[in-house]
């Protein structure tokens, strides 16, 4: 196999399963809306899906480890094709309501976290065949996986105005087939490229391993003043723009009179812009100085984008602030991503990866229900302010901290 080969097929399967999720992630707050009209239960759903994707997510790094990513990555594809088509299903069949719908983006949730988990743990070992720096993997990983989101979005808006948006999610069943297909067949057992003594399965297997390994890989993760800076700076951001994604700008769009082609292309000219970053991030990665560029490229990301919303400005201007924070925030994955890989010991690179993941979404599941409950209770404009308000400080707090300073040093592992 061509040392390009797992390269190119896992930044086509992440093509895919992102383009289907950015879909699912339009085409299920606007059901919601649409149906019930209640930004509160527009927000449930949305946590209803986060909070066994976080949790999930967390709980599969050990798995990771000891069966391998690629087998993860395949089961949890193959399963959420059946899980994610029976929306479509019980929307032909006029059976589709919140108590059923609750349950199945549940079960989306904690299929699709150990796979994201998988297919992230997979990228220090395709980085070592293809024998680059590691910013530059991330780099043009964070490109493609910007561009899928790209046209997921693009695609979502037109595709939910179409058919709606039950009966858009039959494309995202049949990106995460093709996904698993692709990781199947054009990624090899990354395991086998790790030393054995090194690796989980040389131990004793049982439920005592198993949580013997994941307080293994939490004891590294709390232990390293970098990392867990990081995790809350992401974790808070990410709850703020769950808020934002799930409830903010729907609610914003619908209230404006728009319908969910805007929607989508406002996720689009953000992502689309982001791709320019990170093909920068990409090809000049290495030689930045990533504190700096890190933080001014937050500063950017976040809190004009809630402001240009909240004083319901010019369309034209709009755009354009989304277009800035887009180019801005596709600088921050790949430094985040080289800097996290750098830090883990190759033997824990599935169980700390997955928890870390897991920790930076922990919020998540609540952003949706946060982003509801402040427009019932101080109005739209008002909650846009505060979270942008919110998203501000906590891109600054972290600078304060000693810790922080370490963000440029990597660990030399052995």
């Amino acid at each position: 196999m061509k040392k390009g080969g797992p390269f190119l097929a896992l930044a086509a399967a992440e093509t895919l399963s992102l383009s289907g999720t950015r879909l699912s992630t339009i085409a299920i707050p606007w059901l919601v809306l649409s149906t019930t009209g209640s930004p509160v239960l527009t927000g449930l759903t949305a946590m209803m899906e986060m909070l066994p994707y976080v949790a999930a997510k967390a709980l599969s790094g050990p798995l990771i480890d000891r069966v391998g990513p690629k087998r993860i990555a395949v089961v949890c594809d193959i399963a959420s094709v059946a899980v994610v088509m029976l929306v479509p299903m019980l929307d032909w069949f006029g059976l589709l309501g919140m108590p059923l719908l609750l349950p199945v983006v549940f079960a989306m949730g904690v299929l699709r976290g150990p796979s994201d988990a998988a297919k992230q743990a997979m990228v220090p070992d395709i980085a070592e065949l293809a024998a680059v720096p590691i910013e530059r993997v991330t780099g043009v990983v964070g490109a493609i996986e910007r561009l899928a989101s790209t046209a997921g979005a693009a695609g979502a808006g037109a595709l939910i105005g179409l058919i709606g948006p039950g009966q858009a999610l039959v494309v995202n069943a049949i990106t995460f087939a093709a996904a698993a297909l692709i990781v199947g067949v054009g990624i090899p057992g990354l395991r086998s490229m790790s030393e054995l003594r090194d690796a989980p399965e040389a131990r004793p297997g049982g439920m005592s391993s198993y949580l013997g390994d994941l307080r293994e890989g939490w004891r590294f993760l709390r232990g390293d003043a970098v990392l867990v800076s990081i995790v809350i700076m992401v974790a808070t951001t990410n709850l703020l723009d769950q808020a934002y994604h799930a409830v903010l700008l729907p609610v914003w769009t619908q209230s404006s009179g728009h319908g969910p082609e805007l929607l989508g292309a406002m996720f689009s000219a953000f992502t689309g812009a982001s791709i320019a970053g990170a093909a920068i991030a990409a090809a000049i990665g290495e030689r930045m100085p990533r504190l700096m560029v890190y933080t001014v490229a937050f500063l950017l990301t976040g809190f004009p984008r809630f402001l240009v919303i909240a004083l319901d400005a010019p369309l034209s201007l709009i755009f354009l602030t989304l277009t800035i924070a887009g180019f801005a925030s596709g600088f921050l994955n790949p430094i985040l991503s080289a800097v996290i890989f750098e830090r883990i010991p190759k033997p824990l690179t599935g169980r700390v990866t997955a928890m870390n993941a897991a920790l930076c979404f922990a919020l998540i599941p609540f952003g949706g229900l946060v982003g509801g409950a402040l427009i019932s209770m101080i109005g739209l404009a008002a909650a846009l302010s505060l979270t942008g308000l919110a998203y501000l400080a906590a891109t600054l707090f972290p600078l304060a901290l000693k810790s922080f300073r370490g963000f440029y040093k990597p660990i030399t592992q052995s």
